[in-house]
């Protein structure tokens, strides 16, 4: 009786042991980033991200645009999961790729040129979908504030035809917690 009960403290102590010395298992996992430039163009983007080990992580941006006054972008909205490889030393930060999906909604404006005429047709809008890949560095304080600028290009899969937009693009500087 006193055997099984000390191989059980045993074995359960090694894996104490084990989970206090893997620094990864004691870090802070996701992350809460908005991108502070869009605001003043008139659109906004936040990003959950959530780190699966000291070298990866997946996440999500979600765009929307609030001002299509000051908005000279035609997206109107985009949801871009996304998976990094990060290059760093350090914990999830460093500098980093990524392979994004982008579902977006751009407006169905397009210009035809025949005989140097341009024509202008107003459509609805495109629903589509892109893939892509981009370039970024993250940075993050001992407190859990990070830093981020990111970039990526991608292009439309299915209705690029119905637009004048055959690409998407990611840029960022992004302020955010790491909790």
């Amino acid at each position: 009786m006193k055997t099984p009960f000390l191989v059980i403290v045993m074995l359960f102590s090694i894996f104490v042991v084990n989970a206090q010395n893997d620094n990864s298992e004691n870090e802070k996992k996701n992350e809460l980033k908005l991108n502070v430039l869009l605001p003043l163009t008139g659109a906004l983007e936040g990003t959950y991200e959530r780190n699966l080990n000291k070298k990866s992580s997946l996440g999500v941006s979600v765009f929307t645009v609030f001002n299509n006054d000051k908005s000279h972008d035609d997206v109107n909205y985009s949801v871009s999961p996304y998976y990094r490889r990060y290059f760093g030393k350090k914990f999830a930060s460093g500098f980093f790729a990524e392979g994004f999906g982008m579902l977006s909604s751009t407006d169905g404006k397009k210009i035809y040129d025949t005989n140097n005429n341009s024509i202008f047709t107003e459509g609805s809008d495109v629903i589509d979908f892109s893939l892509g890949l981009g370039l970024g560095s993250k940075w993050v304080t001992k407190s859990g504030i990070i830093f981020e600028v990111n970039a990526g290009y991608g292009k439309l899969l299915f209705n690029a035809d119905k637009t004048d937009h055959t690409i998407v693009t990611r840029f960022g500087f992004h302020l955010g917690y790491r909790f």
